[in-house]
C-alpha cells in the first residue's frame, strides 16, 4: 500500500547515525508485514554525503548492505542554495518546473550548471566507488535513504534512475522531511517513510543537534565499516 509513515519521535535527532537506527527500526516494523516485499533482496542505497551517515545506522539495523547512489543538486545560479533541479548518476537531470517557472527560467537556461554538476558527480563517483560498477539493483527492494528533504527534487531524481535499472521495490526513507515534499514524493516510490514531519520547516539541519558537514573521507569510513562485520544493535 503506497503512502507515508508518520511516528511520534522526540526532535531534534541527536546525530545521523541515531536517527538512521530510529529510522532502521521503523523500517524493520515496516519490511516485516509488508507482504509485496517478502523474500526481495534489500539493498540500502544512500545519498552522499549526509545520508550515508543516515543509510549506516539503518544498514545496522536491518544488516542489509549499505551503497551510495551519487547524485548532485543543480541550483539555481543567483542563489546556488536553491535546489531547482538534480541529476543522479545513471540517470537525465530532474528539474521543479514549478519552481522554474516562478523564477522565470527554463531548463535550457542551466545548462552549463548542469554540466559543471555532472562533471562534480563522475568525480565522486571515481572517489565513492574506487573503480566498482554501480550496484545491480535489477529484481532487489532498494531503499533510498537521505538526512531528509527539503524540496524533493533530489530525491525524486535518485528514485527516477533507480526504476530506470529495475529495481524490483522502491522505499524512500529518511528521518524529517515537510508534509508538502512528502506529498510530492508519493507518486515517484511504492513506499515513503518518514519519522517526522513538522509543521514549521525551515531547512533538515535544524531538527539535528548535531549536524555537520560530512568529507569524502567521512563517506569513504562509513562505506568500510559497512562492508566489515556487522555490529549489534
Amino acid at each position: 500500500m503506497k503512502g507515508a509513515w508518520h511516528g511520534r519521535i522526540a526532535l531534534p535527532f541527536a546525530d545521523r547515525l541515531s536517527a538512521g537506527r530510529l529510522l532502521g527500526f521503523r523500517l524493520q516494523a515496516k519490511l516485516g508485514a509488508d507482504t509485496a516485499a517478502r523474500g526481495l533482496p534489500v539493498l540500502i542505497l544512500a545519498l552522499p554525503r549526509g545520508g550515508v551517515a543516515v543509510g549506516a545506522g539503518v544498514a545496522r539495523v536491518l544488516t542489509a548492505p549499505l551503497d551510495v547512489l551519487v547524485t548532485r543538486k543543480i541550483g539555481y545560479p543567483r542563489r546556488p542554495e536553491l535546489g531547482v533541479g538534480a541529476i543522479a548518476e545513471g540517470g537525465d537531470p530532474v528539474y521543479d518546473h514549478a519552481l522554474l517557472a516562478r523564477i522565470g527560467l527554463e531548463p535550457a537556461d542551466l545548462a552549463s550548471t548542469a554540466m559543471r554538476e555532472r562533471e562534480e558527480l563522475a568525480r565522486r563517483v571515481r572517489v565513492y566507488r574506487a573503480g566498482r560498477p554501480a550496484p545491480d539493483v535489477s529484481g532487489r527492494l532498494i531503499v533510498l535513504v537521505d538526512d531528509g528533504l527539503a524540496t524533493g527534487v533530489t530525491a525524486r531524481a535518485a528514485l527516477r534512475a533507480v526504476r530506470a535499472r529495475d529495481a524490483a521495490r522502491t522505499i524512500l526513507a529518511v528521518p524529517v522531511a515537510p508534509r508538502a515534499a512528502v506529498a510530492l514524493m508519493q507518486p515517484e516510490a511504492d513506499e515513503v517513510l518518514v519519522l517526522a514531519s513538522p509543521a514549521a520547516f525551515r531547512s533538515v539541519g535544524e531538527w539535528y543537534a548535531a549536524f555537520g558537514q560530512l568529507s569524502d573521507a567521512d563517506v569513504l569510513a562509513l562505506l568500510a565499516q559497512a562492508r566489515g562485520p556487522r555490529p549489534s544493535t
